[in-house]
């Protein structure tokens, strides 16, 4: 409760209330003390005492971590860390790296509490913490794993129950965060192939490609079902151009073919028709409409 305006309320209903019984002593007792305040307005002021008093404490509650060493703060945010409490412990390696910027845990608290805040699915935190900790240290030893956390926090593959159960994938979300996630994995490729998150990195820019391939493929699919058969064949071709190696290739052949022979574009169509049976010999789509496509998570880049 903000104390300015608690007193200037409660300074109103105190002024009304002494009025009110200032003119009812007079009228009923005379002979009353008028220097003496009446007994019913001392009970108002005490009740507004302790109402502001209490508004008070709440807001300026303090902090048990004020009082902490830098080597207590950072073991008990270890700790928090070790049994998985991970929204507290990215509070707690956040008040470490603020209170003891230029300490020995402040780098490590600082990419701690990206993890921490990641791990507690608060995306916004832990991007704040980690590309302070990218600008701050470009020549830190543990760079590589940053830009790899970072990959991981903007990646986001976890769906959730809804998305398992409804089979979403990440190419049926906006690719914004899926383009950005692929930058970051990017640098750790290139910047840091030694680096042990390499491997791993390079799977995952593997993944988001086939997604984001997909995702045009499903642009591409909605503008041919609804008849804009131009529309459709510019996004397929676009799929066929940027990702020549994804699994949606195929359909975006299939979709391509289609469209120019919906277009009267016979000479094209035919020649679509003919780039789809070299690239894809064994393929039903041709007669059945329906792309057979195996179930793949990030880590399963090999199923096409």
């Amino acid at each position: 409760m903000p104390r300015l305006e608690s007193l200037s309320v409660m300074s109103d209903v105190i002024s009304d209330a002494s009025l009110r019984l200032a003119g009812n002593s007079s009228t009923q007792n005379k002979s009353r003390n008028l220097s003496s305040p009446p007994i019913a307005l001392l009970f108002a002021l005490l009740f507004a005492l302790m109402l502001l008093s209490g508004c008070a404490g709440s807001d300026g509650q303090k902090d048990d971590t004020d009082i902490w060493s830098e080597a207590k703060l950072y073991s008990e945010a270890t700790e928090k860390l070790n049994d998985a409490d991970f929204a507290k412990c990215g509070k707690y390696f956040e008040k470490l790296e603020a209170r003891f910027p230029f300490g020995p845990y402040s780098q490590q608290a600082q990419i701690n509490a990206a993890y921490c805040y990641w791990k507690a699915q608060e995306q916004t935190q832990a991007l704040v913490a980690i590309d302070r900790f990218i600008k701050l240290h470009q020549g830190s030893p543990n760079l590589d794993y940053a830009y790899y956390l970072k990959g991981l926090i903007t990646f986001n593959d976890d769906l959730g129950w809804l998305g398992k159960f409804t089979g979403q994938d990440l190419s049926e979300r906006d690719p914004k965060a899926a383009k950005e996630a692929f930058e970051s994995f990017k640098v750790v490729v290139e910047r840091f192939p030694n680096s042990k998150y390499a491997p791993d990195a390079l799977d995952r820019m593997r993944y988001i490609v086939n997604s984001l391939a997909e995702a045009d493929v499903i642009v591409a699919r909605y503008y041919y079902q609804r008849g804009a058969y131009l529309a459709a064949a510019n996004r397929a071709q676009l799929v066929i151009r940027d990702y020549d190696r994804a699994p949606a290739v195929e359909e975006a052949l299939y979709i391509l073919t289609k469209s120019y022979e919906k277009l009267g574009m016979t000479q094209l169509s035919n020649d679509a028709a003919r780039v789809f049976k070299l690239n894809f010999p064994d393929s039903e789509m041709m007669v059945t409409g329906q792309r057979v496509k195996k179930q793949r998570s990030w880590w399963q880049f090999w199923n096409k």
